[in-house]
C-alpha cells in the first residue's frame, strides 16, 4: 500500500468515528450541519463540514511544496474516502484550497464567487434555517462554528433593537429577529450577501425591510452617521472581517490596527444598559484600559458547541457597561 492510499485508509476510519459520535449530538440539538473533521491527523490538512447530505471542505496549503498534480490524485483519494465514509456522492463532496489570510488578501478571492454551479444546502438550527451554498465561494455563507452565538442572540434579543455590522448572509440578525427583537438594523457593503440575507429571512418567515432594514454601506461611515443622528441599539453586533481593501470601502480595514477605534465608535452607540458583542479570527488581545466604564466577558468557552470542542474559536467576547 502506497503512502496516499495508507493515508485515505486512516482518514476513512477516522471520519466513520466522528459521524457516528456527532449524527446522534446533532440530532439531539436538532441540527443537520456540524464540522466533521479539522486537521485531526497532521498529514491529512483538510476541513470537513457536513451540510445534510453533501460536504463542504478545504485543504490547507502545506508547509512544503508539493507538485500540483500529486497535490490533485491526493486530494481525489481522499475524496472518495469520504464518500465511502459517509455514503455520499463524491459530487456532493466540495473540496476548495484556502491559502494563507495575506495571499486571499492581496487577490480578493475570499469574496469571490470561484465557480457557477448554484449548490445549495438549507442548514436547520431548532426553528431557524439559513441557505448555504457549498460550492461557488470559499466559505459557504454560514459559520458553523457561530451556532451557538446564533442561539445566544436569539435568547437575548426579545423587545431589542439590534444593529448587525459586517452582517454578511445575517444569519445573526435573523436569530435576533426570529428570537423577538423589535428592531434589526444590518449592514454590509455587499450587494450579492445583502440579497443572500433576503432569502435567509425568507426561510424563516421574516420579511427584511421595515423593522428589519439591509442597510447597504461602509461601516465607517454607517457609525459616522449613526453618531450624528445621536441613534441607539441595546444590542450591537461587530464580527468584523480581519483585513478587508475591498473597492467599495474608504480606505481599507485592518483589524489588528483598527479595532480599538470601531469597538470605541460602537460603544459609543449603545443605548444604556447595552451590550456590544465583538468576534474576529484575528490573533490579538484586548486590553481592559482601552474601554474605560465597560465590563469585558468573554464568551468563548459558554459558545463552544461539541463539533468545535478543543478547536481554536474565534474571540467573542461582550461589553456591558460595568
Amino acid at each position: 500500500m502506497d503512502k496516499t492510499a495508507a493515508q485515505a485508509e486512516i482518514f476513512y476510519n477516522r471520519l466513520c468515528k466522528r459521524y457516528r459520535h456527532l449524527k446522534k449530538w446533532a440530532r439531539r440539538i436538532g441540527t443537520n450541519a456540524f464540522r466533521l473533521y479539522d486537521r485531526d491527523i497532521p498529514e491529512i490538512p483538510l476541513v470537513l463540514d457536513l451540510y445534510d447530505d453533501a460536504v463542504a471542505g478545504s485543504l490547507y496549503k502545506r508547509p512544503y511544496e508539493k507538485d500540483e498534480d500529486e497535490e490533485q490524485n491526493w486530494l481525489l483519494t481522499m475524496r472518495a474516502a469520504a464518500s465511502r465514509a459517509l455514503d455520499i456522492p463524491e459530487n456532493h463532496i466540495f473540496l476548495k484550497e484556502r491559502r494563507r489570510m495575506k495571499q486571499r488578501q492581496d487577490t480578493g478571492d475570499q469574496y469571490v464567487k470561484i465557480r457557477n454551479q448554484n449548490f445549495y444546502r438549507d442548514v436547520i438550527e431548532g426553528n431557524l434555517k439559513f441557505r448555504v451554498n457549498l460550492s461557488d465561494y470559499l466559505d459557504t455563507g454560514l459559520f458553523l462554528d457561530a451556532r451557538k452565538k446564533r442561539l445566544f442572540i436569539h435568547s437575548q434579543a426579545a423587545g431589542k433593537r439590534v444593529l448587525n455590522l459586517f452582517a454578511y448572509t445575517c444569519s445573526l440578525s435573523v436569530a435576533a429577529a426570529a428570537g423577538g427583537a423589535r428592531q434589526v438594523d444590518s449592514v454590509d457593503l455587499s450587494n450579492t450577501y445583502l440579497e443572500w440575507a433576503k432569502i435567509n429571512f425568507a426561510l424563516n418567515g421574516l420579511a427584511p425591510g421595515g423593522s428589519f432594514p439591509l442597510i447597504r454601506s461602509d461601516v465607517f461611515q454607517f457609525l459616522s452617521q449613526a453618531a450624528r443622528n445621536n441613534s441607539r441599539w441595546d444590542i450591537i453586533i461587530l464580527d468584523p472581517p480581519g483585513f478587508s481593501n475591498s473597492k467599495k470601502m474608504r480606505g481599507t480595514l485592518d483589524i489588528r490596527r483598527d479595532h480599538i477605534e470601531l469597538i470605541r465608535q460602537c460603544l459609543r452607540l449603545l443605548a444604556p444598559g447595552g451590550k456590544l458583542i465583538f468576534s474576529s479570527n484575528a490573533c490579538f488581545a484586548l486590553a481592559a484600559e482601552d474601554f474605560p466604564g465597560f465590563a469585558i466577558k468573554d464568551l468563548r468557552t459558554e459558545l463552544t458547541d461539541e463539533d468545535f470542542k478543543g478547536k481554536k474559536i474565534p474571540l467573542c467576547v461582550m461589553f456591558s457597561s460595568g
